[in-house]
């Protein structure tokens, strides 16, 4: 479980999210916030060698807009890497959500993308995550589907909405917004999940002052149209900032569902969140066995102290056998410094192993901004699950990367 920084150490990056190349397990690819040229970029870092060592680059900030921030890559067959990201202008308003495509394997990105324009204080989209339908069995193998917090009216009377947007040509295009969620909620980030026959399942957690609670609706027509809101759980949302610490910590799920054969557990789906129903900030899990009509009994993964603070959980599910995992920041080690731990689970979702990735416990005392969420994915020729995650132990916000081997 050695530790690699692969982002450089003279500026700050956070915020990083990775993808894997299944055919070539050796071409990883990971994007953040990077702020080495002095405005919000997206930094991209690229290994040939399965994470042995790294290559670094900026991806271009979009014509028009100031800064670039909150990205989010995911891998599609055979050798093509989509990012998504939210642009901003020099107000940091007009939020516009653009993804790069790359169809060689990142060595050269297209130029972006614009999925749905942002206006003023008007319309303001933020927090994109970006799923592919690698599903072998579906019938919308292929589709590029972005899913992301669409603000409003942010400096009159503000609202939170989720929206969606699909492309079926690669990228090229995408398909007119649909609302999500209801307006008269407030969310962040949204999570989503493609099952082994294509059925697609989002999901939002509500915001306090109202009641909060895990939503998701489903799609079975490959992005087209979505069924009525299915509750999975309601949610005691942690504080932000989380007791002791001063940086923001939202409040967002993450799912993925099982694309694998295996008899016990294919098409599962699976959705983690923090949850503070303890006292503590705690990863809970809730598992739809039904492609996202049932979900079951939510319950704590991360076999943590009491008291201890766990949060950001990523959650990815192998496609070769349904082994699942859950990437998370905790306190547990050494207290208030943070760690990465994993959750792995072989026997979907009932049972737990909670491991350390992080070889050292790092301090984020006085950040107010630690990055929002944290990233893994899944080489499922040998069962390896790498991570990628903000770490300080250089004494700057850096990325590092670590495995479960």
């Amino acid at each position: 479980m050695a530790n690699l920084q692969i982002s450089p150490s003279t500026s700050s990056q956070f915020e990083p999210s990775i993808a894997v190349n299944w055919l070539n397990p050796s071409v990883m690819v990971v994007v953040a916030v990077d702020l080495r040229t002095g405005p919000a970029a997206i930094g991209l870092y690229k290994s040939i060698d399965a994470g042995t060592t790294w290559s670094t680059t900026i991806l271009p900030i979009p014509t028009g807009f100031a800064g670039i921030e909150s990205p989010h890559i995911d891998y599609l067959y055979p050798n093509s890497f989509v990012v998504a990201a939210h642009a901003f202008d020099a107000d940091g308003l007009s939020g516009t959500i653009v993804t790069y495509i790359s169809n060689d394997n990142a060595s050269l990105f297209g130029p972006p993308v614009i999925v749905n324009q942002g206006f003023g204080q008007f319309v303001n989209d933020d927090q994109v995550i970006i799923t592919t339908d690698k599903a072998g069995s579906s019938p919308f193998f292929g589709n590029i589907y972005a899913g992301y917090t669409h603000d409003y009216n942010t400096q009159f009377i503000p609202g939170n909405t989720i929206f969606f947007n699909r492309s079926q040509d690669g990228g090229s295009t995408y398909s007119g917004p649909i609302l999500l969620s209801s307006v008269n909620e407030f969310e962040e980030f949204p999570g989503m999940a493609i099952t082994l026959n294509g059925i697609l399942v989002a999901g939002w957690i509500t915001q306090p002052p109202g009641v909060s609670e895990f939503n998701t609706r489903t799609s079975l027509d490959g992005g087209t149209s979505f069924g009525v809101e299915t509750r999975i759980a309601p949610v005691v949302v942690p504080p932000s900032p989380l007791p002791g610490y001063q940086f923001r910590c939202l409040t967002y799920p993450s799912m993925a569902g099982d694309i694998s054969n295996a008899p016990a557990t294919r098409g599962n789906v699976y959705a983690v969140w923090q949850d503070f129903r303890q006292g503590y900030s705690d990863i809970f899990l809730s598992v739809s066995e039904n492609f996202g009509v049932d979900w079951g009994t939510p319950k704590p993964i991360a076999d943590s102290p009491v008291g201890s603070q766990n949060f950001f959980p990523a959650i990815t599910v192998s496609p070769s056998d349904g082994a699942v995992f859950v990437s998370y920041y905790t306190n547990r080690v050494n207290p208030p410094d943070l760690d990465v731990f994993l959750a792995t689970s072989r026997d979907g979702g009932n049972t737990f192993t909670n491991t350390r990735i992080t070889t050292t416990s790092f301090s984020v005392a006085g950040l107010t901004l630690f990055g929002d969420y944290i990233g893994n994915a899944v080489v499922p020729q040998i069962d390896r699950l790498v991570c990628v995650w903000t770490d300080t132990r250089t004494g700057t916000e850096n990325i590092w990367f670590g495995d479960n081997q």
